[in-house]
């Protein structure tokens, strides 16, 4: 695909990582001109008429749709309900307006929440169907894995060209830092960074800290889901990550020191560890479009506490 002859519509486009992804279709011949980003307070991609009249107005050849409504365990626990229709209703109604339309092209931006919550690390992608996922994300994960599916059946009668990416935990400069949202990485810096501002003694941090997590640059994801564009046409899902594994209680351990809170950590039992671990197979994408990621995971923690640092005001 040659990015310079497409008008490339990109739901999410204005969000933490819709931001690195146009930076990155840019680099790569994309033209500034033909690059659109419809924005909730004049599209809400909930409403079938509001997509079709994105679709008109935009007249996109490529879809990448990144747009979701989510959060960390306990916004996914908080919002069951609304995180599986919004989900669920934008996915629909654009892929719908795909085959409408006889787009090129439809990237859809899956998650991986949407594995069983006990998949053998690492994950790989035959794994997706062999359970149910884990209980606080399965609304969410449910919801977009479902997408997968009408992908897959678009693909078989219609002839559309969709293609499903699976990345796993993003993090990195810009981040959503608002506790009530946040996932773990921005929400751990924000305490212990307002810990060490205020002088406080204490950090208290949810679970037990036994759960592991796989933890992806957000501009590694972006060049990820450029090269997904450019060069991959196939129907199966593709895992997007570092293949790397951690701890909650090393990632918290690293950002104590990183930070230079001197205090305690007081861990909340009470509350979720959400999925037991996650890592991921990523040869798929190494072998369909040359993938492999980029940022070591410490350099990459720096950066973003640094950003939040210099911006936190």
């Amino acid at each position: 695909m040659n990015l310079s002859d497409e008008r490339i519509v990109i739901t999410g486009g204005a969000g933490f990582l819709g931001k690195y992804l146009q930076k990155e279709l840019l680099q790569q011949g994309a033209q500034q001109k033909n690059m659109l980003v419809p924005l909730i307070e004049e599209y809400d991609l909930t409403k079938e008429a509001d997509v079709v009249r994105m679709c008109n107005d935009m007249q996109p050849t490529v879809v990448i749709h990144l747009a979701a409504e989510v959060g960390g365990i306990g916004a996914n626990r908080d919002n069951p309900g609304r995180f599986f229709y919004a989900n669920m209703a934008m996915g629909m109604h654009l892929i719908e307006q795909a085959r409408i339309c006889k787009l090129r092209k439809f990237v859809q931006v899956g998650t991986i929440c949407a594995y069983p919550k006990f998949t053998p690390v690492p994950f790989r992608e035959e794994d997706l169907w062999n359970g149910y996922p884990e209980e606080t994300n399965a609304p969410y994960g449910v919801a977009k894995k479902a997408l997968l599916v009408m992908l897959q059946a678009y693909r078989r009668q219609y002839g559309l060209n969709g293609i499903y990416l699976l990345p796993v935990n993003l993090y990195g400069p810009g981040d959503n830092f608002d506790l009530q949202s946040s996932h773990v990485i921005p929400a751990l810096i924000r305490k212990f960074c307002t810990a060490v501002d205020e002088g406080a003694g204490e950090v208290e941090v949810w679970g037990t800290g036994s759960a592991s997590r796989e933890f992806f640059y957000v501009q590694d994801a972006a060049r990820a889901i450029m090269l997904a564009t450019i060069k991959y046409d196939g129907p199966e899902p593709v895992n997007l990550g570092a293949g790397m594994e951690i701890t909650i209680k090393d990632l918290v351990e690293k950002i104590r020191e990183m930070t230079n809170f001197k205090g305690k950590v007081a861990w909340d039992s009470t509350k979720p560890d959400g999925q037991p671990r996650r890592c991921l197979d990523v040869s798929r994408a190494k072998e369909c479009f040359n993938f492999e990621a980029g940022m070591p995971f410490d350099q990459g923690l720096k950066h973003t506490i640094q950003w939040w640092q210099d911006n936190k005001k």
